[in-house]
């Protein structure tokens, strides 16, 4: 599976700690189904990581979990009992079934390396969508990456210890995510955890023209403005299939 990241191996017991129950994306994403596919029964997650958004959004729809880290989906299945959870890539799964909605958030697709996956991932969820079903995912935008890039190391303390992220630039307009986690375990020692991280962004245009060739109408939603500018950091794509 060279397409995607092994990653979040290291990261996955620090995760949620680190990133907090995602409330509010999962209330963000349930409004953009509710606009534009109110209908919708079943839902599946790509890289679901640790269920923490399916399990907000379980109250709404039948839920199914895929996820390429099976340290993440082992945390998974432990708030999820009973739900249907895959490990597999993104960019190349095959469920058997079709989901009136698909989603992929918390830039999960930006680990995806090279374009062509990217594409791979477009045409496989297609496939995976009934006729008129919503694809929903997000992207931090080239601006974005760069952006972190030049910002100091991020450090955050946690229960069980502190956690440092150093994001830097690297080829080809690859960003390198270094997280470093000094886990505590008695006294004044603690144990190193690291892992690095890769994200990469491509333009707008060139995701719409790939979008188009599977999806009749895609649409893009920067929340912080009226309306995607070269300003944007995040963007949101709503895609409906043909």
């Amino acid at each position: 599976m060279g397409t995607a990241m092994r990653a979040y191996n290291e990261f996955a017991n620090f995760y949620d700690a680190t990133m907090g129950d995602r409330a509010h994306s999962a209330e963000f994403v349930r409004s953009l189904i509710k606009k534009h596919a109110p209908r919708a029964q079943t839902l599946l997650e790509l890289a679901c990581g640790t269920g923490s958004v399916l399990k907000r959004l379980s109250a709404h729809y039948d839920i199914v979990g895929l996820d390429l880290s099976s340290r993440m989906l082992r945390i998974a299945r432990a708030k999820l009992p009973g739900v249907e959870l895959h490990r597999a890539d993104m960019s190349a799964y095959d469920l058997g079934r079709t989901f009136d909605t698909i989603i992929c958030v918390f830039d999960s697709i930006n680990h995806l390396m090279n374009f062509s996956a990217w594409e791979q991932t477009f045409r496989c969820t297609a496939k995976h969508l009934v006729k008129g079903g919503l694809f929903i995912f997000d992207i931090n935008t080239s601006l974005k990456l760069r952006r972190h890039a030049r910002e100091p190391a991020w450090v955050k303390s946690l229960d069980s210890g502190t956690l440092i992220m150093k994001v830097t630039d690297g080829r080809k307009g690859i960003s390198n995510w270094n997280i470093k986690v000094f886990e505590r375990r008695s006294g004044r020692r603690y144990c190193l955890h690291e892992e690095e991280i890769r994200e990469i962004s491509f333009p707008i245009d060139r995701i719409g023209t790939a979008l188009a060739r599977h999806f009749r109408k895609v649409r893009v939603v920067d929340p912080a403005r009226s309306r995607p500018t070269s300003k944007s950091e995040r963007l949101w794509f709503i895609c409906t299939r043909a």
